[in-house]
């Protein structure tokens, strides 16, 4: 940026922290009423949300949700055993597995979206019109 930085740049970083804050806070909690941790949640998300596809390696869940390899694989564990996700093999690479939702994981991170799509146009957190990407139809994984 090759110019001052003005009050208003300051109050326009200021809103947008706040509202990512609020709604962060929100998700928070709307996990937890859900009965799921935010991570789980977050994890839910990361699989349905992938691009082009409705599952994803460890590795690449791992790069969505900015945590460690270890991290990832520790947290897919646990939703494998809450009933959330499965895993499965790589049809082409064996040594691999891709990760995806269970019915329950499915129905349960329906739920949440829906609440936090309300959310997000209720704090106004995209401005100007601009609504969150969404689109039907998935890619399931490979069989």
């Amino acid at each position: 940026m090759n110019h001052p930085i003005s009050k208003q740049d300051y109050e326009q970083l200021a809103e947008f922290r706040y509202k990512i804050r609020k709604f962060l806070r929100f998700s928070e909690a709307a996990a937890r009423e859900s009965g799921v941790t935010p991570q789980q949640y977050q994890l839910l998300l990361a699989i349905m949300g992938y691009p082009g596809r409705d599952y994803a390696t460890p590795g690449e869940l791992a790069e969505r949700l900015q945590v460690t390899h270890h991290a990832c694989v520790e947290l897919i564990g646990r939703s494998v055993r809450s009933g959330l996700v499965v895993r499965q093999r790589n049809p082409e690479d064996r040594r691999s597995v891709f990760i995806a939702l269970t019915a329950e994981g499915s129905e349960l991170l329906r739920t949440l979206a829906e609440t936090h799509l309300d959310e997000i146009e209720r704090i106004g957190l995209f401005t100007g019109g601009e609504q969150p990407p969404c689109s039907s139809g998935s890619a399931s994984p490979p069989s």
